[in-house]
């Protein structure tokens, strides 16, 4: 059974930051194993923030691009978000997601919420 755990959302100040962490079980983490993050503020679809291929290679919305960086341990088969400068708007609910042959994994989400 797969399961995915995010941590470390909470309430920040603008320009502060937070890590958010995303425990897996039951996924291989391999070379076709795409892990991310998405988010979903009130009233909004969900938008891709970040993901990282097996290979490493990682992209970014244009929206958190020079604030987050995501990486993988493929060993621990964590995924991470490193969050700096944020800002109001990256207010919403994080979620994690792992895609390995089409099939999808999603977590229940964490709550980042920026406002002072």
């Amino acid at each position: 059974q797969v399961q995915l755990v995010e941590s470390g959302g909470g309430l920040v100040q603008p320009g502060g930051s937070l890590r958010l962490s995303c425990a897996t079980s039951g996924v291989i983490f391999s070379m076709y194993t795409m892990v991310g993050w998405s988010r979903q503020a009130p009233g909004k679809q969900r938008e891709l923030v970040a993901t990282v291929s097996g290979d490493g290679t990682t992209r970014y919305t244009d929206r958190v691009k020079g604030r987050f960086t995501i990486s993988r341990d493929n060993e621990k088969k964590t995924v991470s978000l490193q969050m700096n400068n944020l800002q109001p708007e990256d207010t919403a609910v994080y979620y994690c997601n792992v895609n390995r042959f089409g099939d999808n994994y999603w977590g229940q989400g964490t709550q980042v919420t920026v406002s002072s």
